[in-house]
């Protein structure tokens, strides 16, 4: 009974070995391997009989094992190249009767990427339960979780922000005007490395020329008039360790790009005023709306820094190419804007929904929480009603498949929001904060549709 026992135990230790650890290997005191699992065997591309007896250095690129057998001393979570990777390595000595007899060693994770992967996820994961048990303020609002939608091209964003989330790669997020560019920024900040560091926002388009270098690289004491007394800090200096947002990228002034690519390519800032240089370390987010191809070819858009800044390219659809989000994203805008005025309102009417799912959606998502907004406190039922609506969504905008083509719709619905807003509003650096485009971009649209 006790041999069986014994049996049972080999057997089970067995089992254990192979398939408890990813790679796994043995060494005696002199660094022979003496086992070695066939996960390890398969990823090395050695045979396991020939594996065994042999020494650890004849068949481990770049192995250490052998040194701990005959010293003595561990070596925990240690990096080792082997096969194009860095593996990350346990190496820990067998001592029987205060005498090393040999080592193990196991690799837990394959590569760095995939333990960054892994920390990404576990991230995302502790993301929907961070408002329970912490308020981390790093200037961080969305996370993963806060992005609506669940159609293919939504998905396939959510995984790739996951992806690159871990690494400290520039990522240029391109998409129309109310896409949602800053929640992928925030999520990829809060699923990064630097996530308990600033997430600092600079909106390029918002900020006059003439500021937005003391903005970006602060100041020193007296360097002009007006100038605070100490100095500031600028926007580089403040995400030092973390993360910098520059949104509308593309409406910053050609003198302000030369200057970013500068302090991009040295990692060093100088403030205006100061003769002093600063190192800052801080991966770069950039968004826009803006042609910068074209821009480029017009000579409005410096290629090297569009190439220092679009490694990888993050393309957000428009909400008229994920109409199977639209039902989804206009019950969570309903339950946000019920929550905020207080009405008692559940669902729309089948006839709203089918105009929703129709129309083009100029400004995307937030033009579609604005309409819905507007909706809750222009109706007294218990569902959003046609006749609550804005006039332009009931009044020939909405199109039949194939009568015009997509471009002649978007302008058409682009020139009617435009004229509607300029009457509503008669202020036109307030349309376009309403309609979250820049001046610059608002003025083009205002004089290609002859309405300035």
């Amino acid at each position: 009974m006790s041999s069986l026992l014994k049996k049972v135990s080999v057997d089970m230790i067995e089992i254990i070995l192979e398939n408890a650890f990813e790679w796994l290997v043995v060494v005696d005191h002199e660094g022979t391997i003496i086992y070695i699992n066939d996960n390890y065997c398969r990823f090395l591309e050695v045979e396991r009989d020939k594996a065994i007896g042999s020494h650890v250095t004849n068949v481990i690129e770049n192995t250490r094992m052998h040194i701990v057998a005959a010293g003595g001393e561990e070596e925990v979570a240690d990096l080792q190249y082997i096969k194009g990777n860095y593996m990350i390595a346990n190496r820990i000595p067998i001592t029987v009767d205060g005498k090393v007899i040999g080592a193990f060693g196991s690799v837990i994770f394959r590569d760095t990427s995939e333990w960054m992967q892994m920390s990404s996820h576990v991230k995302n994961m502790m993301s929907k339960i961070q408002s329970y048990i912490q308020d981390i303020n790093t200037g961080v609002k969305y996370s993963l979780n806060d992005i609506i939608g669940e159609s293919p091209g939504m998905t396939e964003l959510k995984d790739k922000a996951q992806m690159i989330a871990p690494s400290d790669i520039s990522i240029l997020i391109r998409g129309e005007s109310g896409t949602g560019k800053e929640l992928f920024a925030h999520s990829i900040h809060q699923l990064s490395e630097r996530s308990g560091q600033p997430f600092i926002k600079v909106n390029c388009a918002a900020i006059p020329e003439q500021l937005l270098e003391s903005e970006l690289f602060g100041y020193e004491e007296g360097a002009f008039t007006g100038a605070k007394k100490g100095g500031k800090k600028g926007k580089f200096q403040l995400a030092h360790k973390g993360t910098l947002f520059l949104d509308e990228i593309g409406d910053m002034p050609l003198n302000m790009q030369a200057k970013l690519l500068r302090v991009l390519q040295e990692g060093e800032v100088e403030a205006v005023g100061s003769t002093r240089i600063q190192h800052v370390d801080v991966r770069i987010i950039a968004a826009t709306n803006r042609p910068l191809e074209k821009m480029m070819e017009e000579k409005r858009f410096r290629s090297d820094l569009y190439y220092r800044i679009n490694v990888v390219p993050f393309q957000i659809p428009p909400l008229r190419e994920r109409k199977e989000d639209i039902e989804t994203l206009a019950s969570f805008f309903l339950e946000k804007s019920t929550k905020s005025s207080g009405k008692r309102i559940k669902e729309f009417e089948h006839e709203v929904m089918q105009i929703f799912l129709s129309y083009s959606w100029p400004g995307n998502l937030r033009e579609l929480e604005n309409v819905i907004h507007a909706s809750t406190y222009l109706s007294n039922e218990s569902r959003i009603s046609l006749h609550s609506l804005p006039t332009y969504m009931k009044s020939g905008n909405v199109y039949d498949v194939g009568s015009k083509t997509l471009k002649e719709i978007l302008e058409e619905t682009e020139k009617s929001v435009l004229t509607q807003s300029l009457q509503a509003q008669h202020d036109k650096r307030k349309v376009a904060e309403s309609l979250g485009i820049s001046k610059s971009s608002m003025y083009e649209k205002l004089n290609k549709y002859g309405l300035l």
